[in-house]
């Protein structure tokens, strides 16, 4: 696993809670939908900032969010999601979705620090993965999706895990 900067290696049990903590916030956005899961994911990014996260990576949180903005607005853009009457945050996705992505980006120099340097299977997960990830909130959350979003899924995320590795892959420095 690559250390982070400061030299120390992060313990099993604080792994464990980023790993833990993301998965509790995905259930309260999946769950709860954009009001408790914004309190929900509110209160577990600054817990993470304060208490977890490395220096800069407050940027990582922030480039994540924009980055969801960008693939799950422009995916229901053209017709990739189906969320009913819920009320939409820009007019392009909840605010539960959204919040999925810097959930996400916690994992990065944690929980998920070991897969960036094996960028195949970073590849495979990210290929299976997200697409699992997507079908299992819409079917919780009521969401409809098109034919084609899964494998548009599958091919994004597999791209993202790689484009991780080759920024995060062994190599990390301050601010990533």
């Amino acid at each position: 696993m690559p250390e982070p900067p400061s030299g120390r290696r992060l313990s099993p049990p604080r792994l464990l809670a980023n790993l833990l903590t993301f998965e509790a916030g995905w259930l309260a956005c999946v769950l709860g939908g954009s009001l408790v899961g914004g309190a929900v994911a509110a209160a577990l990014l600054a817990a993470h900032l304060r208490w977890q996260a490395r220096p800069g990576e407050w940027r990582w949180l922030l480039g994540f969010i924009l980055l969801g903005l960008a693939v799950d607005g422009g995916l229901t853009r053209v017709g990739g999601f189906d969320f009913g009457d819920s009320r939409l945050a820009l007019g392009l996705l909840p605010a539960w979705l959204w919040l999925l992505w810097p959930l996400f980006a916690t994992l990065l120099h944690h929980s998920l620090a070991w897969l960036w340097s094996r960028p195949r299977l970073a590849v495979l997960g990210g290929a299976v993965g997200g697409p699992l990830s997507y079908y299992a909130g819409a079917k919780l959350a009521e969401v409809s999706l098109a034919p084609w979003l899964l494998p548009a899924q599958a091919v994004i995320w597999a791209g993202l895990c790689l484009w991780l590795c080759r920024r995060l892959g062994g190599h990390p420095s301050p601010g990533q």
